[in-house]
């Protein structure tokens, strides 16, 4: 079973990736995915009351809808007497990383079908992962998954983790002008750009996004055709936002009432607003918010939290467009659980049960001018899910899903059977050439064809590095970086060397037996393995100031402890490696500069 995705990918990839996987996409015939589903208490999302009504689904699409309908030759029937037919509900802002639970892609699916949602916004992939990631989820049975850009300062909200390939970092008109244009040629679905760095009052601020830069963002990117989704929490860059005409707000503003000014320019502009209560609930969608109640820390996201509701009504009433998002994937917003729970919130905060799953359907699929879905009507996607009760009267009922269809295909009910790739937890791992780099290409792409980028200590006080390939002698290229330090204790500058196109697939290593490379340098260098699911292995790399060929077999790599988390050190197997990072530290004298070159990269 497979989901309908909206922009083409080049065929080649496609069925390079699907064959090296051993995944193959379940394909079938159009009559074997016709449907007429009878007897259904219907609401469409139109603003219509709900009504009694028989769909028929052809080749992926809502063919009629009628009371008195007739089944085509080799059409399935189900009988949906005393059941309730919605069109698939929408999660505008999830985070599909692998430092959350689940890890991994199709699992990550499998959950947001189970709960109904059937069109998703992944706002953590990097450009170079949205080929092989869009390859991956058409052969499995997945929402539609539409990837957001990221933009931010320097040293902004979301660039404080994330390297410039995944968030490209903006701090003038002109800059964000280029960046979009650069982002454009990977055909993402829209733009997130970081442009608020107040941290909801319980961190120092970052550095936020001036009103002209993120001015001629938004006007590059809507000349590209693609909308403009912010991340804002404070109302007076709501206000910034708005008057220079963002699609949406991608968070609650949370610092105080939304006020008659933000009001007018959100309408003014047609800006959206997705609140994204589920990551804020003081407890937080699965309850992990309990053990930290009666602290500081606590009240004050209890305050912001009141602030974020009041302000839902507030925008609501006023005739702002209400869409659906939660952060799925941070801490305590799991995901297709949290899309359900922020629909519950929508109701806590003053909308009825109608408004709500309105907010969650056509509303959220206006919010990303997908014009195909978001109601049932005749040629719309098939996108729908079957419920017992009635969620426009107890929005509860939203829990009670009983079939899912995506694009006319069932993918959640009795006897739905999903593709092999549905329970598998990476794809197949890639057989690849010995040859990783050797800098000679002039694209800043390794000699596997996948995109090099830098590594750093993350934070406000950061590490800045410059990368470059530079002539060696006697011939040749190689690749330089100089860095100077932070002043944190656990301060590096490291080249990322993925193995695979956007390290979405793994690589298999088990016909060689370690890393050789050219080397020299004044720092203290090592090489990092990293894996699935955030899996890492490293060793020590000796270099001077002299050039020197170094081996590094793969039994002296020693598994090192998970990003932010306790659990067992991870063992070498070989077959699940995404990237190779080379990595320098100094003397831990705060702002010590460093430097190292690296050529030949290659396995042995």
């Amino acid at each position: 079973m497979t989901a309908t995705v909206s922009r083409a990918r080049p065929l080649a990839l496609l069925t390079a990736l699907l064959l090296a996987s051993g995944q193959a996409c379940v394909v079938a015939s159009a009559a074997d995915n016709d449907v007429l589903i009878r007897n259904a208490m219907v609401f469409d999302a139109t603003g219509r009351a709900p009504y009694a009504a028989s769909v028929l689904v052809q080749d992926g699409r809502i063919a009629a809808i009628s009371t008195d309908l007739k089944a085509p030759a080799h059409t399935r029937q189900v009988d949906a007497r005393g059941q309730a037919l919605l069109p698939g509900l929408f999660d505008l802002h999830t985070h599909w990383t692998p430092n959350a639970e689940p890890a991994t892609l199709p699992q990550i699916a499998n959950r947001y079908l189970a709960a109904g949602v059937t069109t998703v916004s992944d706002f953590h992939q990097p450009p170079e992962a949205y080929a092989p990631r869009r390859a991956w989820l058409q052969s499995i049975a997945a929402p539609d998954v539409k990837f957001a850009a990221r933009m931010s300062t320097p040293l902004g909200h979301g660039a404080d983790w994330g390297d410039e390939n995944t968030t490209r970092w903006v701090n003038s008109p002109e800059a964000a002008t280029a960046a979009v244009k650069q982002v454009a040629a990977y055909k993402p679905d829209f733009i997130k750009a970081f442009t608020d760095g107040w941290r909801y009052s319980n961190a120092a601020d970052n550095s936020s996004m001036d009103e002209e830069t993120l001015a001629a963002l938004v006007e590059e990117a809507h000349r590209q055709q693609l909308r403009v989704f912010t991340h804002t929490v404070m109302v007076k860059r709501g206000k910034t936002a708005a008057r220079v005409g963002v699609d949406a707000l991608a968070h609650s503003v949370q610092d105080g009432p939304a006020d008659a000014e933000l009001i007018a320019l959100m309408k003014q502009h047609g800006t959206r607003y997705s609140p994204s209560l589920a990551v804020y609930l003081p407890e937080r969608v699965d309850g992990s918010g309990k053990a930290r109640a009666g602290t500081e820390a606590y009240r004050q996201r209890e305050a912001n939290f009141a602030n974020a509701l009041r302000n839902v009504k507030t925008l609501h009433d006023a005739g702002i467009p209400i869409v659906l998002g939660t952060d799925a994937g941070m801490t305590g917003t799991p995901h297709g659980a949290s899309t359900l729970r922020e629909l519950e919130l929508f109701v806590q905060a003053g909308l009825t049960p109608t408004e709500a799953l309105l907010a969650g359907t056509r509303a959220s699929a206006e919010a990303l001018a997908l014009d195909d879905r978001g109601s049932i009507e005749v040629g719309k996607r098939a996108d729908l899910l079957l419920v017992t009760g009635k969620p426009w009267e107890r929005i509860g009922d939203i829990r009670n899903t009983q079939q899912v269809y995506v694009a006319g295909r069932q993918v959640v009910g009795k006897g739905v059977q999903l593709p092999a790739g549905n329970r598998a937890a990476s794809l197949p791992p890639l057989r690849i050439g010995a040859l990783v780099d050797d800098f000679e290409r002039a694209d800043q792409r390794t000699a596997l064809d996948t995109l090099r980028n830098d590594d750093a200590d993350g934070g406000n006080d950061r590490t800045v590095q410059v990368t470059d390939v530079i002539d060696r002698d006697g011939g040749g290229k190689a690749l330089s970086m100089q860095a100077r330090l932070s002043s944190k204790d656990d301060a590096y500058a490291g080249v990322i060397l993925p193995l695979t196109r956007g390290s979405v697939a793994p690589a298999d290593l088990r016909g060689w037996k370690g890393v050789r490379v050219d080397v020299r340098g004044d720092a203290t260098l090592r090489l990092e393995a990293r894996g699935l699911q955030g899996r890492r292995w490293a060793a020590p790399v000796t270099a001077n100031g002299r050039w020197q060929t170094v081996e590094i077999p793969f039994h002296a790599l020693q598994g090192q402890p998970p990003y932010r988390a306790k659990g067992p050190l991870p063992t070498w197997r070989g077959d699940d490696v995404q990237q190779l990072v080379f990595t320098g530290t100094g003397t831990g004298d705060a702002g010590a500069k460093i430097w190292f070159e690296i050529d030949n990269v290659r396995f042995y």
